[in-house]
């Protein structure tokens, strides 16, 4: 079953119903943690909190080699907003 962050409902479908709240997900980790977790619509598969507290998305490379590639939070959803 596909899982959608909250964020992702509110900028492209705010009737559907969200699975999960990528902030609140970010709130109950300690620095440098992460948890797996699928946005299907963002296409993220972690987010962490690093060791100065920003909150990051994980991300495959696609490159086969199993590499994530980590990018901040804010400036995702600013990009993602921008494109709306």
């Amino acid at each position: 079953m596909a899982d959608f962050s909250k964020q992702w409902c509110e900028l492209n479908d705010p009737e559907m119903p969200w699975d999960f709240d990528i902030l609140e997900e970010f709130g109950k980790l300690p620095k440098n943690h992460y948890i797996s977790i699928i946005c299907e619509g963002f296409g993220f598969i972690a987010i962490m909190r690093d060791h100065k507290d920003k909150c990051l998305l994980a991300f495959n490379d696609d490159s086969g080699y199993g590499v994530d590639i980590w990018e901040d939070y804010d400036q995702f959803i600013d990009r993602n907003i921008e494109l709306k």
